[in-house]
């Protein structure tokens, strides 16, 4: 298997490199959905964890801020995990990082509310949410590598978007629970009780998670390049720092552009739908599900494409299409949102153009420091765009109008375009082999 980096092993796929790619994106949705739940019960928390006197705005901005404490914390879990990834192997941290997950995921459904602890709630509720970034800082660098250094050269693009389909199940998974509460408890019950559901129901798919990466094996270029003394001496992050500014600015930029998708479009849109346009809790929640679904099948249409057209030309047809549809959405909800589902739907697809980030940046290093690289850029960019997106959305929009969240992913859309044709135009050599 020709993996992307160095060095070359000659392998065809076969079928435990199937089962692995499987395995993979299935433990990847299961984590996935453990992190990104919470975004969809921001304002049933907003309720249940502030004092009841206060503003529902400043509450769901506050929730917002500590949803952002998640992707802080991404930088600290990332940067420990990949240096030993890069120096112990990838599989041991791939499977650290579920576990890491699954238990705070699951104590968020046990906590009291501010009714019953007052303060310490909310608190509790930030210190867990920030153990959740720092394990979901380590998984997603570790899987786009575990992933790509299994798959053959020629479809390394679509064995990355598959992975980011498996993770984008796992929004679904968080978007579909959401639905299926809004419309099966009352909304009293769901204050009471039934939004516990799914945090605990989290818990259980994370140790699911560890069980099942049980069976995943190392990938053969680490296991090549252990066998020809070729790890990284020293500290990988050193490394990646001193020698490759150029790997870390575009994987920066590329994970903005992912972050302004996924974020805004795909977990806050649900409930800017509710809060902002006055749509019914159920109709918001089967539009994200129906955009989730549409997700999963623009990514793997994606990395189709990387494989035959590059990354450069892909990303920049999936990004005009983003630009289109995240306008167009917001302009139809603003005049009471008739075509919402479909027009969701189509959103969704075209944030399909996530699937060519992790292929972007797994070009962007070499091997030997591959992990460190894309966990140091991916996660201080997460941790800046990611963290600052949720309050600056919410403060945008009380001040200019819920088109302000379309106009901010339409702006880093245009960043994006002007990282295609760079990487278009650039004569220098990615890390291929």
């Amino acid at each position: 298997m020709s993996a992307v980096g160095s060095p070359a092993v000659p392998h065809d796929l076969a079928r435990n490199d199937a089962k692995t790619l499987i395995l993979s994106a299935l433990g990847g949705a299961l984590e996935f959905y453990d992190f990104v739940v919470f975004v969809f019960f921001t304002k049933v928390l907003g309720q249940l964890f502030f004092p009841a006197g206060m503003s529902p705005w400043l509450a769901q901005f506050q929730v917002f801020g500590i949803f952002a404490a998640g992707y802080l914390a991404r930088p600290l879990g990332g940067v420990a995990m990949a240096h030993f990834g890069d120096r112990l192997g990838r599989k041991r941290m791939f499977s650290l990082s579920v576990l890491l997950m699954a238990l705070p995921t699951l104590c968020i459904g046990l906590l009291p509310d501010y009714a019953r602890a007052g303060v310490v709630a909310p608190l509790l509720l930030l210190l867990l949410r920030v153990l959740q970034g720092v394990a979901i800082g380590g998984e997603m660098p570790g899987a786009w590598v575990f992933v790509a250094e299994h798959a053959p050269r020629r479809s390394v693009g679509f064995g990355l978007s598959s992975l980011t389909c498996g993770i984008t199940a796992g929004i679904l998974m968080g978007s579909l629970m959401a639905a299926w509460i809004s419309h099966h408890f009352s909304n009293g019950d769901i204050h009471r009780y039934a939004w516990r559901i799914p945090f605990l129901l989290g818990g259980v798919f994370g140790l699911l998670s560890v069980w099942m990466r049980r069976w995943l094996s190392e990938t053969p270029v680490f296991e090549a390049m252990r066998a020809n003394r070729e790890l990284s001496e020293g500290l990988p992050l050193k490394q990646v720092v001193v020698g490759h500014g150029r790997g870390i600015a575009i994987s920066m930029l590329v994970t903005w552009l992912l972050t302004a998708a996924i974020v805004v479009l795909i977990l806050m849109t649900p409930t800017l739908v509710q809060t902002a346009f006055h749509l019914p809790a159920a109709e918001a929640f089967t539009g994200s599900s129906l955009a989730a679904a549409c997700l999963m099948v623009g990514t793997l249409v994606s990395g189709w494409f990387v494989d035959r057209l590059g990354r450069p030309l892909t990303m920049a047809l999936f990004l005009v299409a983003l630009i289109v549809m995240s306008k167009w959405l917001f302009l139809d909800l603003q005049a009471g949102g008739q075509h919402f589902l479909l027009l969701y739907a189509l959103t969704g697809l075209s944030v399909g153009v996530v699937g060519v980030v992790p292929a972007v940046m797994v070009a962007a290093f070499p091997a030997a420091i591959r992990y460190s690289g894309i966990a140091f850029a991916y996660n201080l960019a997460y941790a800046l765009s990611g963290a600052v997106t949720p309050p600056l959305i919410a403060s945008l929009s009380k001040i200019y109008g819920p088109m302000a969240a379309a106009n901010y992913v339409i702006g880093v859309a245009v960043l994006g375009l002007v990282t295609a044709v760079y990487l278009a135009c650039s004569r220098r050599r990615d890390f291929e082999r």
